[in-house]
């Protein structure tokens, strides 16, 4: 299955759209650094999957998430196994499941920082109010520093939805690190949507 944004906008508090136009991600086939996460004793998630709005063989949201949320607790210089939760919110009106998302970095300094799949996981609603776990897949291409997550079982609308991903460690020189995040439906063919720009702010240790 191959998903292919019309555009991309950036969003950084308020809406500002730009356009852009990255590689697909590719999905279904093996790749490399891949992982799969599931927490044991997995509930079922609330509500039952929504019946994609499919357009000329194509599948879109009719009210696509239009924000996204990144918080960090350990945002110095080289700290270990930090970790960044990416926070999406789905409309009820939403006329698709959320099959997955892409983040892209696109500004910040270190851009050698890799990150550690295996702990990648998933859950709803929000970091330090976490609920049931959700299944995804997670992949990084390091060349273009764009990470795709995968949900299995598609996370329906109105569910508040957190992965987080795990660096090896934080980058290794202070910065502004901006990611573009552009969600997908789930179904054939799905249409990427532009959510926004996550901000991440790294410190320099002043203790040093």
């Amino acid at each position: 299955m191959r998903w292919s944004p019309r555009w991309l906008g950036v969003v950084v508090g308020v809406a500002v759209f730009a356009w852009a136009a990255p590689e697909s991600p590719r999905f279904g086939g093996p790749a490399p650094q891949s992982s799969v996460h599931r927490m044991p004793g997995l509930l079922p998630l609330p509500g039952a999957p929504a019946r994609a709005l499919e357009l000329a063989g194509s599948t879109v949201f009719v009210k696509a998430p239009w924000q996204v949320d990144l918080v960090s607790y350990t945002t110095t210089v080289g700290q270990p196994l930090p970790e960044y939760f990416f926070t999406l919110n789905l409309d009820p009106e939403a006329g698709a499941s959320l099959g997955g998302f892409t983040f892209q970095q696109i500004r910040g300094v270190d851009r050698q920082f890799p990150f550690l799949l295996t702990r990648t996981r998933a859950f709803l609603g929000r970091p330090r109010h976490e609920g049931r776990p959700v299944p995804v897949k997670a992949r990084f291409n390091d060349d273009t520093r764009t990470m795709t997550l995968e949900f299995p079982e598609p996370v329906p609308p109105g569910s508040t939805v957190t992965v987080s991903v795990v660096p090896w460690t934080n980058p290794m020189q202070s910065d502004t690190y901006l990611f573009q995040v552009v969600a997908y439906p789930a179904g054939p063919d799905p249409q990427g949507s532009p959510v926004g720009v996550a901000t991440l702010r790294i410190y320099q240790n002043t203790y040093w």
